[in-house]
C-alpha cells in the first residue's frame, strides 16, 4: 500500500499528533493554536481531509495516526530521489555530500546501515 502524500503544513500538523497521540481533537486544536498559530476550523479541516486520505483517523472525537512518522519521511525520500536524481540513490548521496559536510562519526552510523543491509537485517 502506498504512503499517502503529506503537505508541508500537514506534516508540521501530523509532528504534533505523532507527539501526543491518542488525543481529543478539541486539545489538538489548541496545541496547533498555540505551536501553528491555526483557527480551530483549519485544524478541523486538515483532521478531515487527512482522515479522508487514510493518514489519520477520527472516532469519537479521539485523533489517531493510521501511518507514522517514518513511513512519511520514506515516502517524501523516495519521491524526492526518483524526481530529482531519476531514482539513483548513489547521485542523491553524492549530491548530498558534495554541499553537506558529514562528521565522522555519521559516515561510520551509514556504513554500519550499509554493513547490516547487506547482511539482510534491515
Amino acid at each position: 500500500m502506498e504512503t499517502p502524500k503529506v503537505f508541508e503544513s500537514e506534516y508540521r500538523f501530523c509532528l504534533i499528533l505523532w507527539e501526543h497521540e491518542p488525543i481529543k481533537s478539541s486539545e489538538l486544536v489548541k496545541l496547533c493554536k498555540e505551536q501553528l498559530g491555526w483557527k480551530p476550523t483549519t485544524t478541523y479541516t486538515v483532521i478531515k481531509r487527512l482522515s479522508e486520505r487514510g493518514v489519520l483517523k477520527n472516532e469519537n472525537t479521539i485523533v489517531s495516526s493510521l501511518i507514522s512518522k517514518d513511513e512519511v519521511q520514506a515516502s517524501e525520500i523516495e519521491e524526492m530521489v526518483e524526481k530529482t536524481f531519476e531514482g539513483s540513490l548513489p547521485a542523491f548521496v553524492a549530491a548530498f555530500t558534495k554541499h553537506q559536510k558529514i562528521s565522522a562519526k555519521e559516515i561510520d552510523e551509514v556504513q554500519k546501515m550499509i554493513d547490516r543491509y547487506r547482511k539482510g537485517e534491515l
